[in-house]
């Protein structure tokens, strides 16, 4: 018989679950299914450093004091001093409930991003779901971009960023849930009229806007969301503001294997028809898995390349 308040009351395997007692079990070294780890535990936090394979520079800073959320920064080798290069502002994927931009995957992938685009990367560890719940998350994403524009003028908190972020040349990255709250983060920028940096492009990598195996899982996390259909974060055609999205291009990846796949295409088809005036593109990685791009390095370079000229494209 099982102890009273041990009975699991939501199930939201692999992400977490719910105990009657009101405690969360949330599964800390999360695996997509299948895949097999090599070499270092990927979800392993790495520390900033000078990363010795591709000679990027790593320091952590803090976003806000108040909140307590913090990023990331990635500077390429060839950096020199004054060097004005491009700005990747990166939102990593786990259902809002997972990862950090500390994780080997994730480091493991921005520098390589990084490394091929000469580009300043950071990425935003926003506070996560069950215990922060949505839109705490959105919030954290958006404050983060605000506080990486008050860098504009090289009078901002962040030396690295103030020294060679090039605020008019920024692109938003994210996969998975990060590519739900980049595209967020898009659309607020481009109808509150952010100033003080200039969002060229949107990386939307098998962006999660809901399916129906994980509709109970975005309202349990998100209770004030209205579901799949009326939510303008899960369905981006009933959002009001889509015209305004402020960006000049987006690449949409996705992945023929992924059961995102379809409200990935579905993003890219409402874009194109929402009277917004920049121009998107689809890829699409076929025979491969959801988010492998992040989880195997070995199959990543197509896709890798594709953001890459998507990024440095004149």
């Amino acid at each position: 018989m099982a102890l009273a308040g041990n009975q699991v009351i939501h199930d939201f395997s692999p992400f977490f679950k719910v105990y009657e007692d009101g405690r969360i079990e949330k599964k800390k070294d999360f695996l997509p299914p299948g895949h097999v780890p090599t070499g270092s535990d990927p979800t392993k936090p790495v520390p900033p450093g000078l990363d010795p394979k591709t000679g990027v520079q790593t320091r952590d800073v803090v976003v806000s004091t108040q909140t307590g959320v913090s990023a990331r920064i990635f500077l390429p080798k060839t950096t020199v001093p004054g060097q004005k290069l491009p700005l990747l502002v990166h939102y990593h994927g786990g259902g809002f409930c997972i990862g950090s931009p500390f994780d080997a995957i994730i480091h493991s992938f921005l520098t390589s991003l990084v490394t091929l685009t000469n580009a300043v990367a950071i990425s935003v560890d926003y506070r996560l779901a069950p215990e922060h719940r949505l839109p705490i998350a959105y919030d954290d994403s958006w404050a983060a971009l605000q506080w990486i524009a008050t860098h504009s003028t090289g009078q901002g908190p962040e030396p690295w960023l103030n020294e060679h972020a090039d605020l008019k040349r920024v692109f938003l990255v994210g996969e998975s849930s990060g590519a739900n709250i980049a595209h967020y983060v898009a659309v607020r920028a481009g109808a509150t009229g952010l100033v003080g940096l200039n969002i060229n492009g949107l990386i939307i990598a098998h962006p999660f806007f809901g399916t129906a195996e994980v509709d109970g899982l975005y309202k349990f996390i998100c209770p004030t969301s209205s579901g799949r259909d009326d939510d303008p974060k899960l369905n981006p055609a009933v959002d009001p503001d889509l015209a305004k999205l402020g960006c000049e291009k987006v690449l949409v990846c996705v992945a023929e294997k992924d059961r995102l796949r379809e409200r990935g295409v579905a993003y890219y088809e409402t874009l194109r028809s929402s009277g917004w005036g920049g121009t998107v593109k689809l890829v699409e990685s076929k025979g491969e898995e959801h988010c492998f791009h992040i989880f195997n390095s070995s199959k990543a370079v197509p896709l890798l390349n594709e953001m890459a000229d998507f990024i440095m494209a004149p």
